[in-house]
């Protein structure tokens, strides 16, 4: 039942092996995920309104990266920088992971997907971070979709804490100064293990990283939309990765 559900939620108008199928897909797609309070504001709606819709969006552009052959989708769901909106709004987005995984975690696991977090846990209520580490360990031997959430989570901070770690390792004599390269730094990231994101989506018409994997982001193709979140279907999915497709990605080559 719940794999039919899923396969019904994800289907596409394009199928792998039509004509026009999407092929050679990115395989780490990240996503700031930009809009929900102004499309509640727009529909004359609570702001929760709005980031309980953007729950729906994302269990369908997760199916639909799964359908497509995306290895790691990663979503920017709460920033260390959210913290400053009114406490109402940020109570009611910490209680959105645990709704999400109560209802989808099943289904998840069916589907063989992998769910990771990465952001600083010491600041998030105890319901949270048990309803994360629940699905992390439920599904840890998953081997399909990596589904990573950046929930309290910052780049400046991330990177920061790279530094300090690698500074205490300098002066520990584990590492000479000399030795630190790229590979040093990024397996200091919350990230690692994983690849830089080949694309990145941000929704609703903002053009700004907004302090997110500013490291790992370096040489990512970046896509902008229009669309507010709760909107954003999988043929905008699908478009993304079109686009994606027509760019020549050269890292700074010829």
């Amino acid at each position: 039942m719940i794999e039919r559900l899923w396969a019904k939620f994800g289907k596409s108008s394009l199928q792998p092996n039509e004509p026009g199928a999407i092929e050679n897909v990115p395989e780490h797609v990240a996503i700031i995920m930009d809009g929900n309070g102004r499309w509640a504001k727009d529909r004359g709606l609570p702001r929760m309104a709005g980031h309980h819709s953007g729950m729906k969006a994302v269990k369908r552009i997760t199916i639909e990266a799964d359908r497509l052959g995306v290895k790691y989708l990663t979503l920017y769901a709460f920033s260390t920088e959210n913290w400053k909106r009114p406490k109402a709004e940020v109570d009611f987005l910490m209680k959105l992971p645990q709704q999400f995984l109560e209802i989808e975690l099943e289904e998840l696991i069916a589907n063989n997907v992998q769910v990771r977090m990465m952001g600083q846990k010491k600041d998030l209520p105890s319901f949270t971070i048990s309803a994360v580490d629940e699905a992390i360990v439920k599904t840890a031997n998953n081997t399909g979709l990596v589904l990573n959430f950046a929930l309290n989570y910052g780049s400046r901070k991330e990177m920061l804490e790279a530094v300090k770690d690698i500074a205490a390792d300098v002066q520990q004599g584990r590492i000479a100064i000399e030795d630190i390269d790229d590979k040093v730094m990024a397996d200091r990231l919350l990230t690692s293990g994983m690849p830089d994101p080949d694309l990145l989506i941000r929704t609703s018409g903002e053009l700004r990283l907004s302090n997110f994997m500013m490291w790992q982001l370096a040489y990512s193709e970046l896509w902008f939309t229009d669309v507010y979140w709760p909107e954003f279907t999988e043929k905008h999915f699908q478009q993304a990765i079109l686009e994606y497709q027509r760019r020549a990605r050269r890292y700074g080559g010829l």
